[in-house]
């Protein structure tokens, strides 16, 4: 099995209108759900709007994104499945769910992290 990162700009969703947030927080925990339900989903969550901060290697602090940065992840979600079009399929349900495209991105396999994660008792 594969896992995916399937992710939102910030402000991917600022087109939505502030009454029908409920619904779209609705149809994307329905989504969740089912996800859950189907065994794939891992974890996912919303980031808070520019909040980022960057810690350089020795270890200043700088607030907010790179400077670089033109766009930031409004949200994300980590599905575990075992092919690149099943992925595809559950983005295409969470970007119908949140109003907005989604980015997927493979995760690269790091077994001796996922190793780490068994013997805490953790699952990844």
């Amino acid at each position: 099995m594969a896992r995916y990162l399937v992710s939102f700009n910030d402000g991917a969703m600022d087109h939505i209108a502030a009454d029908e947030m409920g619904d779209v927080a609705e149809a994307a925990h329905a989504v969740c759900q089912e996800a859950m339900d189907a065994g794939v989903w891992v974890y996912g969550a919303g980031l808070e709007r520019q909040q980022a901060a960057i810690v350089a290697t020795d270890g200043i602090v700088t607030d907010g994104p790179y400077p670089e940065t033109k766009e930031v992840i409004g949200g994300f979600a980590v599905l575990e499945v075992a092919t690149r079009e099943e992925a595809l399929k559950w983005a295409a349900k969470i970007a119908a769910s949140c109003r907005c495209a989604q980015e997927v991105r493979e995760i690269l396999p790091d077994p001796v992290q996922d190793e780490m994660f068994r013997k805490a008792g953790r699952n990844w």
